[in-house]
This record gives structure tokens, sequence and C-alpha cells, in this order.
């Protein structure tokens, strides 16, 4: 038999430790760093006509790459659904439970068994939140808050989950006085005796102060000192920037001023160690003639804006090293709401899980498919009756110039041959044909858009085709541009791999110098 090589034994030695060092502990440390990264979820209202189910919603939410979300209660079907999903949830106590959670730790401890206990860890319930605004919405209950937060606390602790589950309560941000300049702002001077033991508990269990922030209100009822572009994010000339005058920091948005006043507002009560995390937050697509900017473009730019910002991890000027993470209010439209128009109109989807606008957030990663830089369609909805489809169909492929050529008998999307499928593929030609402009597929509100391809067997969409021929530009694009360095490349090949290995080796021995001895 042949004497192996040395160098190679050590190297395929010390490769299976690192191996096997690695598979536990470091999945371990990558799981608590992500929780680290700040995120950007959703959250989801259910007064909506015609929700999608449990198991539907949780399979969008995985379409649409969606991993964080908030719900107002603690849905026993939504909570099943997320089992084994990998989308933390934070859960709810609505205001109307505290009295009895606040006042028993008995019932704390069985509504931690009942709704986390029986589901965690394979739903990932990453938090509770507790009551919603109760400060301001219901102050007679406010000397129950805190007792609520402790015994469902203790029974965390109990059950040996609070350093994985994190509980709080969120805040309207009318707590905050005097927000700008934010080094000037102060929790409500009445609230004081409330709030105070509130964040002593937050620092003390290393939980989040929640706060439920809307640059729209600012810009509503401050209209004629806050311009629209400081609210949604637009860049701003460097003149038109807020300075605060006593810390001279620059503010270039709404949300980053307010969140910077709840910090200094926690600094006045010597509480610096607890971090702001953002349940609420948004901007209407739709109002009523006192809502005029209540619209999809200032919707779109500001959710967009926001999602980037998140993302960039820039933090804001008094802390530039933390970032919030953020809820966005919210993933569906509730139409179910009551007046005014705007209620019913916070979501980024219909209740149909239709976009209710193209974000704009490409350079983000895969989060949203809705993006306008990912691939939308244009279908004929359901429900529509065959006349009045007919006729979007005609006018599609006449006056609209869409390219019908495949739907004709014989071709390749013939089949079904029914006027639904057919004003599907020409309602798509055409959007595309318009480069995918959102008034582009309505046809008098007989279509939709939609991140779903709704091509089927060889019937490929106009949408498809055309991802296909930029995919393909792309690629012969590189292919060409690479052809001159094949050669250079198999030249050194095998000089680079003899090399590799002895880079290889060289690091290994360095980062591992007990191995080696042993081995030698």
């Amino acid at each position: 038999m042949a004497k192996p090589n040395l160098n190679n034994l050590i190297i395929h030695t010390l490769l299976q430790l690192i191996i096997a060092f690695t598979q536990f502990p470091t999945s371990s440390l990558a799981e608590s760093s992500n929780k680290n990264e700040p995120f950007v979820g959703v959250n989801i209202g259910t007064d909506v006509s015609n929700l999608l189910a449990p198991s539907e919603i949780v399979s969008f939410l995985k379409k649409q790459k969606i991993t964080h979300i908030r719900i107002y209660d603690a849905n026993p079907d939504i909570l099943g659904a997320l089992s084994g999903s990998n989308i933390s949830v934070t859960i709810s106590v609505p205001n109307n439970q505290l009295l009895g959670i606040g006042s028993s730790n008995t019932t704390a401890l069985s509504w931690i068994r009942k709704n986390v206990v029986a589901y965690y860890p394979k739903t990932l319930i990453a938090g509770i939140s507790v009551g919603d605004e109760v400060l301001t919405t219901v102050p007679s209950s406010a000397p129950l808050l805190l007792p609520a937060l402790e015994s469902l606390y203790t029974a965390l602790v109990a059950s040996k989950l609070e350093n994985s589950i994190k509980i709080s309560t969120p805040h309207s941000a009318s707590i905050i006085q005097e927000p700008f300049p934010p080094s000037q702002a102060f929790f409500n001077q009445s609230l004081s005796s409330i709030i105070l033991p509130l964040l002593q508990f937050l620092s003390r269990t290393g939980s989040p102060l929640m706060l439920n922030l809307y640059p729209y209100y600012v810009f509503m009822q401050n209209k004629d000192l806050v311009p629209l572009e400081y609210s949604l994010f637009k860049p701003l000339k460097s003149s038109k920037e807020m300075v605060d005058p006593n810390t001279l920091l620059h503010y270039t948005n709404v949300y980053d001023a307010m969140i910077d006043a709840a910090y200094f507002s926690m600094k006045n009560f010597n509480i610096t160690d607890v971090v702001i995390l953002v349940t609420e937050t948004g901007w209407p697509s739709e109002g009523d003639s006192k809502e005029p900017y209540a619209t999809k473009e200032n919707a779109d730019t500001y959710n967009s804006n926001l999602i980037k910002h998140v993302f960039d991890r820039s933090g804001t000027p008094l802390h530039p090293e933390t970032t919030s993470s953020v809820y966005i209010y919210e993933l569906f439209n509730e139409d179910l709401r009551s007046e005014p128009v705007s209620e019913a109109n916070w979501g980024l989807f219909y209740g149909n899980a239709t976009p209710s606008y193209l974000l704009r957030v490409s350079g983000v990663g895969g989060f949203l498919a809705n993006d306008s830089a990912n691939q939308t369609y244009c279908v004929a909805m359901d429900g529509v009756d065959g006349k009045t489809l007919q006729a979007a169909l005609d006018w599609a492929c006449g006056p609209g110039r869409a390219n019908c050529s495949d739907i004709q008998p014989g071709e390749t999307c013939f089949e079904p041959n029914n006027v639904k499928n057919h004003a599907s593929y020409a309602f798509d030609s055409y959007y595309h044909n318009q480069g995918k402009a959102t008034e582009s597929c309505d046809f008098k509100g007989v279509a939709m858009i939609t991140t779903s391809d709704p091509s089927h067997g060889s019937c490929i969409f106009p949408g498809s085709k055309q991802l296909i021929n930029n995919t393909k530009q792309v690629v012969n694009s590189t292919q060409s541009s690479n052809a001159g360095e094949k050669l250079s490349f198999m030249a050194f090949k095998s000089t680079q791999i003899c090399a590799s290995n002895n880079i290889l080796y060289i690091s290994l021995v360095a980062a591992f110098p007990f191995v080696f001895l042993f081995i030698l």
C-alpha cells in the first residue's frame, strides 16, 4: 500500500475537524447574529372581507419573502399554520384581556401556556405585545399595564422562554411631547409615574420600547411646517434639512426625528439601554377629499424608502450604530374598516393578495416579491362575466395592439379555449408593452396585477418571455466577455490548484496549531 502524503492527510483531518466543530455552534451563532439584524415585517389585520385562509396567508408570506409578522391577537389558526414556516411572529394581548392578566398570575400563566408554549418552537413566536396604545386610548387601564407585563414575563420565566421571547407594549407617538427638536423631547409628564416603571421593566428584561410612528399624521397636522418630502424620505437640499440647534444633528426625514425624540425622552429618565422597535408605520394609498395626500404614489414612496432605509442599516443621526426594526402597517387593505376612507387603505396588498401598488425596493434582496424590479403580470380577474371580458379582449388585440398570435387556434396558448385565459394573455401583452405601468392593467376594472406567473405547459406568457429574453441577453453578454479569459484560466488551473493546497495548508495550521502538533 502506498504511503499517504502527510500534507494531504493533515489537510483532510483538519477539514473534518473544522466541519465537525462548526456544525452546531456556527448555526447557533448565526441564528443569534441574525436576531440582532434589523428587519422589516408586516402587521396583519383581519378586518378584510374574504380573508385568505391561514394556510394561504402563510404560503403568500413565503412567496413574498416576508419573514416577520405581527398579529393583533394570538389566533390559534394562524399560529398553527405558521408551524415550521420559519416566519417569526409577534403575538398580542388585546386591551380587553388586560384586566384578567394584570390581576392574576394564574391567568397570565394560563395565557402563556395556551398561546405560546403550545406552539413554540415549531412556530417562531419572537415577541408579545401587551395591549395597544393603552396609555392614550384606554387610560383607565394604564394601572394594569405593568402588572400584566410582569405577570406574563414571570410566566415566560417559568417556561424558560424569557430569553427567546421579548415582551413589551406598543405606545402611540403622542406620549412624547415637543418631538422637535428631538433633543428637547420628553414623555408626557402626566404619565411619568407609569412610563418610568415601564422603561425600567424593559431595561431589566432586555425588551424594546414599542412605538407606533406615523409621519403621515405628523405631516397632515403640520403641513405648513413639515415638507411632504421630509415625511416621505425624499432627498432634501442641505439648506432644507432640519437641524437640532442643541446637538447640530441634521435630520433628513420625520421618521428618524421621531425615533431620536424617543431616545432623548428615555435619556431624561436615565434609561439608555433600551432599543426602539417600530410596531406600526405606513402611509395610506387612498383617502377622501380631506386626505389628498393619501395616494398610491405617496404610499409607494414612503414604504419603498422606509424599507431601503432599514436595510441600509444607517440608524439615526443620534444613534447611527442602531437601526430599529419595523413592522409596516399593514399587509392587506382592511376594507371592513369604517371611515375615513384612508382607514381601509393602508395595505400593501388587497384582500385577494394582489398588490395595491408596486414597491420600488430593488437592491435590498428578495424581500417582497411585488417589487417592480421583480416580475409582475396582468391577468383577468375572477368572477367577471364573459361578455365584459370579451369586449376587453377585443380592445386589447385591436386598438391596444397586444400581440395575440399565441392565442389563435393551434397555437401554444390557445388552450384552454376560454375567454378568461385568452383575455389574461392579451392583457399581459398590453401591460408589458406599456412598460408595466399600473394604470395599463385595468381594462375598466376587469384586470389585476399579480406576481404569480400565469404561464402553463408550453404556453409562456409575454411577461415571462420578456424575462427569458433579458436573461439570455445577460448570459450571452457574460459568455462573450469571458471567452478571452478561458484559455488563461485553463493554462494556470493546475498551478492554481497546487498553490491553493499550499495556502490552505498554511492557513489551517495557523488557525488550528494544536491539531497540527497533535497529528505530527
